[in-house]
Parts: structure tokens; C-alpha cells; sequence
């Protein structure tokens, strides 16, 4: 799933309140991981926040230096901490109601350090 774009339309950029939201969650989960005493999050950081338009569900995007490898442990222990994370998000915002967090690495990240790989071995090669 691709993340939504905040701009829309010809106006300048629009900011919906999905979006909105998103920001604020992802500064919020970002704050609570660092009180979360798990060595499994101690390189994770929150690179984005894809909110649903009725605020049911938000998928939380990391990165973390593990890399691929330490995606499992990392969405293991982000789902045990799971009901933590969304109790402090439903005490911090004025919502109706708190989105069910799901977790996913961010494959954008990702694929642009691959690039980055592949650029750089590239430039070595050609030395």
C-alpha cells in the first residue's frame, strides 16, 4: 500500500485531517518508543503514518539499522506494545476514537537505500 499524498488539488497544498492525525501519531509513537524499555526497538524509528479517512486503522512505517533482517523482531515487539502505544495516543489526542495500530517496515526507505547501494558500487567500479 502506497502512502496517501497530503497535497491535493491546484490551491497549494491541502492538509487533511487523516494527515494531520498521522503527524501527531507518528510524534507520539516516537516519543513512547523511547520510554519502551526493548532492546528490540532501540534502533526504530517511526518514518511515517498512513491514517484512514474514518480513523479506524493507522499503519505505522519504521526503519530501524537492523534493516530487513530485524523487521520480524521489531514488528513482534511493536505488537506487544501495541495497546501501550494506542492508550497513550487516546490519551494525548481529541479524537472520538483511537486508530488500531498495524505496523509494516517502510519499503520506500528501503528501496532507496538500495539505490544508494547499487549508485555506490557502481561510482567504486568505476574508479
Amino acid at each position: 500500500m502506497a502512502r496517501r499524498q497530503s497535497g491535493r488539488g491546484s490551491g497549494g497544498p491541502k492538509y487533511p485531517r487523516s494527515a494531520r492525525v498521522g503527524e501527531t501519531l507518528r510524534e507520539i509513537i516516537a516519543e513512547d518508543l523511547v520510554r519502551i524499555d526493548d532492546e528490540r526497538l532501540a534502533f526504530v524509528t517511526v518514518t511515517g503514518i498512513d491514517v484512514d479517512p474514518e480513523l479506524n486503522r493507522a499503519i505505522v512505517f519504521f526503519d530501524s539499522l537492523a534493516g530487513p533482517d530485524g523487521d520480524d523482531d521489531i514488528i513482534e515487539a511493536l505488537g506487544e506494545h501495541r495497546i501501550r502505544l494506542q492508550s497513550s495516543i487516546g490519551r494525548q489526542i481529541r479524537a472520538k476514537k483511537t486508530p488500531i495500530l498495524e505496523f509494516r517496515p517502510d519499503a520506500a526507505i528501503r528501496s532507496a537505500e538500495r539505490i544508494d547501494d547499487i549508485l555506490r558500487a557502481d561510482r567504486e567500479r568505476d574508479r
